[in-house]
């Protein structure tokens, strides 16, 4: 028997096993009243449909065929018969474009408030200046594939902290512009948790790092401590007591070009607080800051940041 006709029986039985009235997996979809399936918003809004396939909503939906055509489109759109039946419009739809902040913001957390870094984002600067999701992120034409930005990171921040653009471009900085780095490493955009330094006044919407402290020590381990004798100034105020965090014209991102003016803001004698009810005691008088060994602090006070081993953080 050639292979020719044991192909043609072969396949004869195939047939023969397949009923004839075997229902498509598209006809088997039962969906809620008034809604019609995301294979109808196709015709219309093809390069929508092309680009949603390409992006972390529609991968997060594919697995589930049932899932997908009751829950995509119209998961965010809501009903679309009344939509389809009009031919179009926006007022027979849920369109993000015609909507308050404060309704975009409550759309978007349908799905999205169960994230632990979003806890924060109803009280968060950004919500309270009527910033809201769809100004930093694009569901359908997004410029980043992960977080469906509407442009790359550091573009779309600067287009409102013009500031910190001017900040980045200082001599000494912080390597944001050459992306080694990026806002969100040091910033969390939907807002901040308290803080443990600056009396739990956290700036800016500073991102949480380990057990809720300042992110710098995210990248700067060798100043997380504990430290058996620690540095006030960097328990109280935090680094941003000492530093700038995003750029500057001083080394080391310091506020001050020599690091002996830096010191001397605190160690002025001022005061009675401390242990021993001294308040911050002035530099010796065999120390003469006129002489210029003696105008870098840190060239003996080596532990600035916190010691285990000397109380006035020496080597």
């Amino acid at each position: 028997m050639s292979n020719r006709l044991l192909w043609k029986i072969g396949f004869i039985a195939v047939c023969l096993l397949i009923p004839a009235s075997a229902p498509s997996q598209e006809t088997s979809v039962q969906l809620p009243p008034g809604y019609s399936g995301s294979q109808t918003c196709k015709p219309c809004h093809p390069s929508i449909s092309n680009n949603f396939l390409r992006t972390a909503h529609f991968k997060s939906l594919s697995d589930d065929k049932l899932k997908f055509e009751q829950k995509g489109c119209e998961s965010c759109h809501g009903p679309g018969k009344a939509h389809i039946a009009a031919k179009g419009g926006k007022t027979n739809i849920v369109a993000f474009s015609q909507m308050q902040p404060k309704q975009a913001l409550d759309a978007c957390l349908a799905c999205h408030s169960q994230q632990l870094g979003r806890a924060n984002i109803r009280r968060s600067s950004h919500t309270t200046s009527d910033v809201v999701c769809t100004n930093c992120h694009s569901m359908h034409k997004a410029a980043t594939p992960q977080k469906l930005l509407v442009k790359l990171q550091t573009d779309l921040c600067y287009g409102c902290h013009t500031n910190v653009r001017a900040q980045f471009s200082m001599p000494v900085k912080h390597r944001v512009n050459e992306g080694f780095m990026q806002c969100s490493d040091c910033h969390n955009p939907h807002g901040g948790d308290a803080s443990v330094t600056k009396m739990a006044a956290r700036p800016r919407m500073m991102a949480q790092g380990l057990q809720n402290e300042e992110p710098c020590l995210k990248c700067h381990v060798d100043k997380r401590g504990p430290f058996v004798f620690e540095h006030a100034a960097v328990k109280v105020d935090g680094c941003g007591g000492c530093h700038v965090p995003h750029g500057g014209m001083n080394a080391r991102l310091l506020k001050r070009p020599q690091v002996f003016t830096m010191c001397l803001e605190c160690h002025n004698g001022l005061g009675n607080f401390g242990r021993q009810g001294d308040g911050i005691q002035l530099t010796p008088s065999s120390h003469s800051l006129t002489d210029p060994k003696y105008q870098n602090c840190s060239l003996c006070h080596t532990r600035i940041h916190g010691s285990n081993s000397n109380s006035r953080f020496l080597r």
